[in-house]
């Protein structure tokens, strides 16, 4: 198993958009180009807030129907148990798998600030959240399928086993990366690479950016520029 990156490394990550990101982890040909991220169903509640960094702690919950008996499903306090034994920092994956999912939320104000104090830095979920301004102004990420008014029947079915969100598989301990433009795992044997990775692609960048908007631009100096690696 892989080391926990260091604060300096996650917060190296955190300096990165998620496409400079997703450009650098292509480098490294760990995976296929289109794995790897959530898909447009999951959006991203506060995309102002600096990129989201951390270690997945996945859960199951259901609840758009009551229980056929006592009229509450039990509360289990155990999947916090589960969370603390992450590294940090933390972000809680949750898929719901109810036959209406997001109708009610597992993550509001309360539970929120719980997930805060357990040192989460974030929600990522097929389903919904609510209370957002509370989650807003405490600069808590919500990558969502959609906003509820209640928390319903939601109770939790399942702690640390592989969850599936927006076509992205997650594993408890997964590293995730989320901005305004959407949520991606970064494969643990790069993470300490990929921002190196992805300064020489930021550069590569700026010098074809800065070549198209020069008044000596042209296409042959912009072939140039890719076909013989400058890009």
């Amino acid at each position: 198993m892989n080391a926990p990156l260091s604060p300096e490394q996650i917060e190296a990550l955190r300096d990165l958009d998620a496409c400079l990101l997703a450009n650098a982890i292509e480098t490294f040909h760990e995976r296929l180009r289109n794995e790897g991220f959530v898909d447009q169903s999951v959006r991203c509640l506060f995309p102002h807030l600096k990129p989201m960094v951390g270690y997945a702690a996945t859960v199951k919950i259901r609840g758009s129907a009551p229980p056929t008996a006592d009229g509450v499903y039990p509360r289990r306090t155990d999947w916090w148990d589960y969370v603390s034994t992450l590294p940090t920092p933390r972000v809680v994956v949750v898929q719901d798998i109810a036959t209406r999912p997001g109708l009610g939320s597992l993550v509001g104000a309360v539970q929120m600030n719980i997930l805060r104090a357990l040192q989460c830095v974030g929600v990522v979920t097929n389903g919904s959240v609510r209370d957002i301004p509370a989650a807003e102004g405490a600069g808590f990420h919500y990558f969502a399928g959609s906003v509820s008014v209640s928390h319903a029947y939601i109770h939790i079915v399942e702690v640390g086993q592989p969850v599936e969100i927006g076509g992205l598989t997650t594993r408890s301990g997964d590293l995730l990366h989320g901005d305004l433009h959407g949520v991606q795992s970064i494969p643990l044997e790069i993470a300490s690479r990929v921002p190196h990775a992805a300064a020489r692609i930021a550069a590569r960048e700026r010098e074809l950016i800065e070549l198209c908007r020069s008044p000596e631009f042209s296409l042959e100096e912009l072939r140039a520029a890719l076909f013989n690696e400058r890009f």
